[in-house]
């Protein structure tokens, strides 16, 4: 069934809508291609299908959009025209249920009134003044950043703040401070353990340490000094780290893009134990499972002191869709940094600034992540059922808080369910190692968490007895 959207589609939008009575034409139309797939009674009619090449969606993505856009993803026919709360909606009047929160990114919900307000007020204020003098917001935010640290029991040595513009940005600041923290013991001190199935960003420095060759083989050469580990493996990283040789050692808590692997947290104090050793910085990585979304402020601030890194990167959630990053750092590592080592244009700037010490307190207040750990247990009970329903395909629930996963074997690709969530109007994105990866909003309601397992269910259903058919 079509749901009716609860406002007005923007203006310069309107002339690519269908009028209701041509859009269920149009669906039957698309339908028809699927027609194999649908011949199995007992499964859901499918009210989403991705629109044409003859849709409006079509000719906007084929006329207006894809001709000048670089090439980055594979996106389906799917125009996102507004969103609200754990709502998107398309250009096709249709709403979907959004499981993936613009990946990890948009923890509070679209369109969240609060923090438009804030845009709309700071927009009239102060947008920009440039790193050249002060603002009060990038110091308020970086205050808020180490405080709020300490106070939710996480990395226990946090000093001082970088903020920049994404996640990509705050992990190359990191890899420049652990450079710049190694070359003073020695200029051979420069080298990165990074881990099987990372991911860090994609500018040369973070792909370096983004460890599939999907992302790197076509980039090559790349940044020198990079050693791999196997994650959760000790014994890995013993043989490849150098107290002459390694400067750093970064790793995702969670990893995310990777398949919703947590690191356990004995591995975590034996690396910052090795890390120590060999006078090695350790970064986390908490740009998609930090800032509440593991549960907790940090996923690490619910490990012991001997667990927790020199440097944190984050981005994503910190701006719930406004674009800044930010990299904390210890004393250790501020003490070896000069005037000029590092820079940024945009970074801290009040707008962003101060939507992100919003975004801080919000997710750092005891009954918000009490809410998350809550909802998290009905994604866990759910997603539970979900694999004792196909134990032949469904392998193992993953993750932790709401970066949770489901694990396929060889018998389901991942990427047709996806299709088919997106076909009964849930968003939800895949992970490495064959994984179905829900990261919502964390102030999502709970019957939409109860409705969205729901499509998981039936769409798994559909994908299983097609694949056999």
């Amino acid at each position: 069934m079509l749901r009716a959207i609860p406002k007005r589609v923007p203006e310069n939008l309107r002339l690519f809508q269908l009028p209701i009575t041509q859009l269920l034409k149009a669906q039957t139309i698309h339908w028809s291609r699927r027609s194999l797939s649908q011949s199995f009674t007992n499964f859901k009619e499918v009210t989403h299908a991705d629109p044409n090449d003859d849709s409006h969606t079509g000719q906007y993505v084929n006329t207006i959009s894809k001709p000048y856009t670089v090439t980055t993803y594979a996106r389906p026919n799917l125009v996102v025209t507004h969103g609200k709360g754990s709502h998107l909606y398309d250009l096709e009047n249709r709403q979907y249920i959004d499981f993936t929160a613009g990946v990890a990114v948009t923890a509070l919900g679209h369109a969240n009134s609060e923090i438009a307000e804030i845009i709309a007020n700071q927009a009239n204020t102060l947008v920009h003044c440039s790193n050249l003098y002060y603002n009060m917001h990038a110091g308020e935010l970086a205050n808020k950043l180490v405080t709020k640290t300490l106070n939710s029991g996480g990395m226990q040595e946090a000093q001082r703040v970088f903020l920049c513009n994404s996640g990509t940005e705050a992990n190359e600041a990191a890899m420049k401070f652990a450079r710049k923290y190694g070359k003073s013991f020695s200029d051979d001190k420069y080298e990165f353990i990074a881990f099987e199935n990372s991911f860090h960003g994609r500018s040369m420095g973070s792909l370096s340490v983004t460890t599939n060759s999907k992302y790197q083989a076509p980039f090559t050469p790349l940044v020198p000094g990079v050693k791999v580990a196997k994650a959760n493996d000790l014994d890995s990283v013993k043989e490849v780290i150098s107290k002459e040789k390694t400067c750093g050692v970064i790793i995702e808590p969670i990893q995310g893009e990777g398949g919703v692997t947590v690191m356990d947290t004995e591995f975590l104090i034996g690396l910052r134990k090795l890390c120590d050793e060999n006078d090695v910085v350790l970064i986390y990585d908490e740009i998609q499972c930090g800032l509440g979304r593991s549960g907790s402020l940090w996923t690490h601030s619910l490990m012991p002191a001997e667990a927790h890194p020199d440097i944190v990167t984050m981005a994503k959630a910190l701006g719930n869709g406004f674009p800044i990053g930010a990299t904390m750092i210890s004393e250790k590592i501020e003490k070896v940094l000069k005037v000029g080592d590092h820079g940024t244009t945009y970074g801290g700037n009040p707008l962003g600034s101060r939507i992100g010490t919003y975004v801080v307190d919000k997710v750092s207040d005891k009954e918000f992540l009490q809410a998350v750990n809550d909802k998290s247990e009905k994604f866990i009970k759910g997603l539970t059922k979900i694999a004792n329903k196909y134990p032949d395909h469904v392998t193992e629930v993953k993750g932790k808080g709401l970066l949770l996963g489901l694990q396929f074997g060889n018998s389901v690709e991942v990427g047709d369910v996806v299709q088919k969530c997106r076909d009964h109007g849930l968003l939800v994105i895949s992970a490495g190692l064959n994984v179905l990866r829900l990261v919502p909003a964390l102030n999502i309601p709970d019957e939409l968490i109860e409705e969205g397992l729901q499509v998981i269910d039936d769409s798994i259903e559909e994908v299983v007895n097609f694949g056999k058919a």
